[in-house]
């Protein structure tokens, strides 16, 4: 399988362009995947440059690039600060972030990602983690579930949802996605079904790997670990991803404004480089995934 197959990426040269890369320069990629965005950034590296990849799924090292400029860490870039600090690399140069699920992991049927297939719920992102979209759907209660439909999934109907699952799981298990969609068939009207769906799923899946607060966890180590003048280059795909990452590029922080200096300025840790970026049709065009991609980069001051 080539990396393509597994995953086409997504606003390559953008998000690449938006690292500046330094020939000799430490750049890091904490969503390896199939390599497309980490191969374009050795592309561009000289023989001092080096390149640290982190990809939680087991699958993605099936990919590693046989370079000795490049390291491959098979963990959630939570950890990101950790594992550099593990091999002696205290700040980089740029970060670049490609959000959300591989195409491989959609494509896979057994992974439990995509709505296309029939398959046993899973959505675990690492196959090491122990909770997967099984225990949510049949072990969080009623008001938890309410609150991931309506929080991550931004559904109306996100009560309904809740409590018709927990209904029918009094007398059975919830244990495929074939069973998911038939127990919230009243809320999936024909013509907005798919959309729907792939909310609830999102909602799901975002659950399960935690993904908001791996995303906060990581961008506070980010500004930590950038040199001055380093970039970081996120592409995200929700709104809720986006807004956390268009915040914190703006002000430092999630919430709140940042304390301003003795003029009456802001003290911020970033200059944005680049308006949001979104692919072109001709992207959309050879790439369905692509079309809810955003790319903000900016600049640690």
């Amino acid at each position: 399988m080539n990396n393509t197959e597994y995953h086409n990426p997504v606003l390559l040269k953008e998000s690449v362009d938006g690292l500046n890369i330094k020939p000799d320069g430490v750049y890091v990629d904490v969503t390896f995947g199939g390599g497309g965005h980490s191969r374009e950034i050795m592309r561009r590296l000289g023989p001092n440059g080096r390149l640290i990849a982190f990809d939680q799924d087991q699958d993605a090292l099936q990919n590693r690039i046989d370079d000795e400029r490049f390291l491959l860490i098979n963990e959630n870039f939570r950890y990101i600060k950790r594992f550099l600090r593990f091999h002696n690399i205290k700040q980089v140069d740029g970060i670049l972030a490609d959000l959300g699920v591989s195409s491989h992991q959609f494509d896979v049927a057994e992974r439990g990602f995509s709505t296309r297939f029939e398959a046993d719920l899973d959505m675990r992102m690492s196959q090491k983690n122990s909770l997967s979209a099984y225990e949510v759907i049949n072990e969080y209660d009623e008001k938890q579930l309410r609150q991931i439909f309506a929080e991550y999934g931004e559904l109306k109907t996100a009560s309904g949802m809740a409590y018709a699952i927990v209904n029918y799981r009094k007398n059975e298990p919830i244990k495929n996605s074939e069973t998911l969609k038939q127990v919230l068939a009243k809320f999936l009207p024909p013509q907005k079904s798919n959309k729907i769906l792939a909310q609830v799923y999102q909602a799901i899946r975002i659950e399960v790997n935690q993904e908001i607060e791996v995303l906060k966890e990581f961008l506070e180590q980010a500004l930590e670990i950038l040199k001055p003048e380093g970039r970081l280059s996120v592409i995200s795909y929700h709104s809720l991803e986006d807004r956390l990452v268009k915040r914190f590029m703006r002000n430092g922080m999630f919430e709140g404004e940042p304390e301003r200096d003795f003029f009456g300025n802001f003290n911020v840790p970033f200059k944005n480089i680049e308006k949001l970026i979104v692919p072109t049709e001709e992207e959309i065009a050879q790439n369905n995934r692509a079309r809810s991609a955003k790319l903000r980069v900016a600049e640690k001051i």
